[in-house]
């Protein structure tokens, strides 16, 4: 008897699991695991940064979001009219020629210049910034566009008191905007004047960090990411000692390849530290 039962019973399990696989193909077939990036289509992705030639650090994760027919925004906290060695060099000409150079870039990766967002602050100040003022915009970028996932430079990485100023604070200050955002009394007049309503983001990818756990497969789209690396002739080599551009030199073009590595197995990755919840507390 007790036989029979156990047998009715495994019996009653595969029904089920028939009928779940019968659903399943009868809505389309069997999911992608959502957790997979690269099974991601139709998301909106945010990704904040302090200066034009940070988004390169998560430029083949763009690459591919976008190529899936994902919606990226980038958002960049400063003009990036500062780093230059070129004696000649301007603020005003330099913050012009690093804003040509990001849209430049970004349209190799397949990101628009109308979802580009400069928000011009000078070059290595944004922490003398007033912080309300940015944590304010970052606020209203957050709940206008309602990210699935937020790009960030690691706030939490254990050598953050070293970053370089606007590195530290674009990592701070992204994650106190995001806060913001969550909580419909955090600048009240964003939801009674512009309908901007609460939005509490829960799928972070910090990258710069030296705490990754999260790969993604760039080997696909490396070259494309070389390529957004190859326009931004004043950041590096010898465009930044004596801007001649905006055509980069062939050796630093080569160098630039250099940097788009290739791990022990073969493959070219882009990492992150990812974190799947809500820092709103």
């Amino acid at each position: 008897m007790k036989s029979a039962r156990i047998v009715l019973t495994i019996a009653a399990l595969l029904i089920l699991c028939l009928a779940a696989t019968l659903w399943a193909q009868g809505r389309g077939g069997p999911k992608a695991n959502p957790e997979d990036l690269n099974a991601w289509k139709g998301k909106t992705v945010l990704f904040f940064g302090p200066h034009e030639d940070d988004d390169l650090s998560a430029a083949g994760t763009m690459a591919k979001l976008v190529k899936n027919g994902n919606k990226v925004f980038i958002i960049l906290y400063t003009s990036g009219n500062k780093g230059s060695r070129d004696p000649d060099m301007t603020s005003e000409r330099l913050a012009e020629i690093r804003k040509q150079e990001d849209h430049a870039a970004n349209g190799i990766l397949g990101i628009p210049k109308e979802n580009i967002f400069i928000l011009g602050y000078d070059d290595g100040m944004l922490e003398y910034v007033p912080q309300k003022e940015i944590v304010e915009k970052v606020c209203r970028f957050i709940r206008k566009y309602r990210p699935d996932a937020l790009f960030s430079m690691d706030p939490g990485d254990k050598y953050v008191k070293w970053y370089k100023t606007d590195h530290r604070a674009s990592a701070l200050l992204t994650c106190d905007g995001a806060r913001a955002a969550a909580y419909h009394l955090y600048f009240p007049s964003q939801r009674t004047h512009e309908g901007l309503q609460p939005y509490t983001v829960t799928d972070w990818w910090f990258y710069s960090s030296h705490e990754p756990n999260t790969n993604v497969d760039i080997s696909d789209v490396a070259d494309l990411k070389w390529q957004a690396a190859c326009k931004h002739t004043s950041q590096f080599g010898k465009g930044n000692l004596k801007y001649t551009g905006p055509e980069m030199d062939p050796e630093t073009k080569e160098n630039m390849k250099r940097r788009v590595t290739k791990d022990t197995d073969g493959k070219v990755y882009e990492k992150f530290r990812r974190l799947q919840e809500s820092l709103s507390f």
